[in-house]
């Protein structure tokens, strides 16, 4: 076997099941010791796998990663709803099959951080040229066990809050993977700082404070085809000052303060994601332009299950599900399903807004298709089976009127085509192009 090939059980140094923390930073060292050259042989730091076998693995000591091709790999992701488990009574906990996620599994037993970096169980950092490069994190699972009160009221395990990180990048990298992995009740879960061509793909990501964060700015990254749902504080997928980013196939969970958050992002793709969200505001565009968001399923409904009913993001209906600050954007072929209680909706008597241009010009909004019902909302104590039965009831609801497209007076000089009828488009025609949607004949009884 490569000498470069490791198995967090076999190292001699430190207990894994103890604290893997100790045990990664000493193998990490002993890397280091070995591949000292920059230029044998036309190599001389190939960099190494470490292998984490299915298990439970306290950690009680941040891992540092400061070399380029390190792959961390396990077994499984192992996700299984914590939230789901601690909002069960205590008293039916022995009837359940598990209590605890499973797969190759990292508990992050680190005291609360004064910051992200902190309170991180992998904190990658290392300055200078080149960049650090090709760091993968892959198949295991990373669980912040416990959140933690934060005066509100809510229970302490459904606050989102511990002051925990799963893997915090702090400098400019190049080529990240973050394949296959579990990350489950941390406060932040993925925060990369400067990426370039970064790649998070196929990870389940929920049950976090905030699940993918790309802060600083990069270039060429993208974010597909996950299983992602945060908190009502924190953000699905955010991303600052970025450029060429593809965040795309993507099924996104309630319930975050927003799916997807773009601040100063350009020549981006927003496509084929299904989003779901107890709020408005799913998916925001600040001061950003030039992006592409075509293609996504849009669902807006109420929370049905009782621990959460009530908990909101504060928005009122009338900011849009889809909210725009920018230029030259394109919002094409897009599906909304507003699926709301009308007795709900603020503020009250209100239409509530789908796509709203807030700001900026030459936006492009073309054949996007809005669904709007009034359905009073249930509650019920079991999370799986509330959810469900709310997606999937549709005999019974009653049409809700709706504004499809607003566009405010800051936003100018952008084209309307066929994204709702003159009556459900509210738009300066002396600034603005516009082809209403043609209104179908009045029916006599239901609808």
């Amino acid at each position: 076997m490569s000498a470069n090939y490791y198995d967090v059980t076999q190292w001699p140094v430190g207990d894994a099941a103890e604290d893997i923390g100790e045990v990664l930073n000493s193998i990490i060292a002993d890397i280091k010791s070995r591949q000292k050259a920059t230029d044998e042989h036309d190599g001389g730091k190939p960099g190494a796998v470490i292998y984490v076998p299915p298990g439970d693995y306290r950690l009680r000591t941040q891992v540092l990663i400061d070399i380029s091709f390190l792959r961390i790999e396990g077994a499984g992701h192992g996700f299984t709803s914590s939230s789901i488990r601690f909002n069960v009574p205590e008293e039916e906990w022995p009837d359940l099959h598990e209590l605890w996620p499973g797969g190759s599994r990292i508990l992050v037993d680190l005291p609360p951080g004064d910051d992200e970096a902190a309170g991180a169980a992998f904190r990658v950092a290392r300055s200078g040229n080149p960049r650090i490069s090709s760091v993968e994190f892959a198949d295991f699972c990373i669980d912040g066990l416990h959140f933690t009160s934060d005066g509100t009221g809510l229970h302490p395990e459904n606050t989102y809050v511990n002051g925990k990180t799963g893997i915090y990048v702090a400098d400019a990298n190049d080529s990240f993977r973050v394949n296959g992995m579990g990350f489950v009740y941390l406060e932040h879960a993925l925060t990369v700082h400067n990426a370039d061509a970064l790649s998070v793909h196929d990870n389940f990501i929920a049950e976090c404070g905030s699940c993918i964060e790309l802060r600083g700015w990069g270039q060429a990254s993208k974010i597909t085809d996950n299983l992602i749902g945060a908190g009502p504080r924190g953000h699905s997928i955010y991303a600052e000052h970025h450029g060429g980013l593809l965040i795309t196939a993507n099924n996104v969970f309630p319930r975050g303060a927003s799916s997807v958050r773009l601040n100063g992002v350009t020549r981006s793709s927003v496509t084929n994601n299904r989003l779901h969200s107890f709020y408005p505001g799913m998916v925001v565009l600040e001061a950003s332009s030039e992006n592409l968001v075509g293609s996504n399923h849009f669902l807006r409904d109420h929370e049905p299950w009782s621990p959460f009913f009530g908990v909101d993001n504060g928005l009122d209906d009338d900011f849009g599900l889809l909210t725009v600050s920018g230029s030259d954007n394109s919002v094409i072929g897009n599906h909304f399903s507003a699926i709301v209680d009308a007795d709900r909706v603020r503020p009250a008597g209100a239409a509530p807004v789908i796509i709203r241009l807030k700001a900026g010009g030459r936006n492009y909004v073309a054949t996007n298709h809005a669904v709007s019902m009034n359905v009073q909302g249930k509650s019920s104590s079991s999370a799986f089976e509330a959810q469900v039965d709310a997606l999937l009831s549709t005999g019974t609801a009653k049409h809700l009127p709706v504004t499809a497209v607003m566009v405010d007076p800051e936003s100018k000089q952008n084209t309307v085509l066929d994204s709702g009828t003159e009556d459900q488009v509210h738009i300066d025609l002396a600034t603005n192009a516009f082809r209403a949607s043609p209104a179908l004949p009045a029916q006599n009884a239901g609808g």
